[in-house]
């Protein structure tokens, strides 16, 4: 039934992305290029329709958990509508986090939650009631960070398919058929809109896919480690490592400047790697490995033991760290860990030299 929900909605959405396009154009629902946005022509938005549909087909038909998926219908339609009423007529700040907080309490009360950490030596850490505004927060951080990588050509559609593989990939080894059922559904969806939406694009997912794409990531993320250890607590935030680290990179590089938080700026990863040279396309690309290389770290998270897990957090951390700095993703004369490097190499050839 899965593999044929896959084909289903892989279909939907390069079927029904055409003509989202030509309503998108009717309406006037276009991105028109301005200084701090990239692209250089008028492009159609509302995409993320396409993606949205498609899934909801699926999950539909599928009704992998009548529990959850209820809720999790609700919630997207709400997200979802709120990026489609952003993209027709732009809402403020705070209207569009109005409408993605009432989509995440819809599935809080749904019973969509962090319940508990199961920690090393057989202890467990229970949240209780802090599990909902631990989720509640999730779900807004993840929703506005997959928003926030939506800057380029292909980038947060693509950032977002390897993203559920991973998902997918997890899920399938702990045997969680629901999780793996839902992650595969919105691949499908999300993957085969990159025909339209790779460099150059055709037409953008705009905020009604990136919103949508964002929550339903985060709450499938909760549901698939609903009952987590402490290692793999840190597998989602692996996982989702590029949306995440460019979001809170963001915040630091606002509050180092003394600027609003929600002020925009043309300083995220994709600005910083555009401005070293690269192209649109190997912007875009790189950006995709470096995700590629945070999942693979989550898959091997996911199933290493304790000393495992801690060389590959270290692992992480250190090149994220290098990423940051090599890109000056927070300044550019930020480069502690750079310049350590640098003052190791030139003690060594001043060892080299004495002999």
């Amino acid at each position: 039934m899965i593999p044929f929900l896959f084909i289903l909605c892989f279909l939907i959405t390069i079927l029904l992305t055409p003509v989202i396009k030509s309503f998108a154009l009717k309406i006037g629902a276009i991105d028109h290029p301005a200084e701090r946005k990239v692209h250089k022509k008028q492009t159609p938005l509302l995409g993320g329709l396409a993606i949205y549909i498609s899934f909801m087909i699926g999950v539909i038909i599928l009704m992998p958990d009548r529990s959850y998926t209820i809720p999790i219908i609700c919630g997207a339609a709400i997200v979802t509508l709120t990026g489609l009423i952003d993209d027709i007529f732009t809402l403020s700040v705070k209207w569009k986090l109005f409408g993605q907080s009432i989509a995440a309490v819809v599935v809080i009360i749904g019973g969509v939650d962090i319940e508990f950490i199961a920690l090393p030596f057989d202890r467990t850490l229970e949240f209780g009631l802090f599990g909902i505004p631990l989720t509640f927060l999730w779900i807004i951080a993840i929703t506005n960070a997959i928003n926030l990588i939506d800057g380029l050509d292909g980038l947060a559609a693509g950032v977002s398919s390897i993203v559920l593989t991973t998902i997918s990939i997890i899920a399938a080894m702990e045997g969680n058929i629901v999780i793996f059922a839902l992650a595969v559904l919105l691949l499908a969806s999300t993957s085969s809109f990159l025909f339209y939406n790779f460099h150059p694009a055709k037409i953008f997912m705009g905020d009604t896919g990136s919103l949508f794409l964002g929550f339903m990531i985060a709450v499938i993320s909760i549901l698939g480690f609903k009952s987590i250890t402490f290692f793999t607590l840190i597998v989602p935030i692996i996982i989702l490592g590029v949306p995440i680290s460019d979001s809170v990179f963001a915040i630091i590089r606002r509050l180092v400047n003394k600027k609003p938080l929600a002020a925009p700026d043309n300083a995220h990863l994709h600005h910083c790697i555009l401005n070293l040279g690269f192209s649109h396309r190997a912007t875009v690309v790189l950006i995709y490995g470096l995700s590629a290389f945070f999942a693979i770290c989550a898959v091997l998270l996911a199933k290493s033991t304790l000393l495992g897990g801690i060389i590959i957090t270290v692992i992480f951390i250190l090149t994220l760290e290098l990423v940051v700095e090599m890109v000056g993703l927070v300044h550019r004369r930020y480069r502690p860990m750079l310049n350590f490097i640098q003052r190791l190499i030139s003690l060594k050839n001043s060892q080299y030299s004495i002999f």
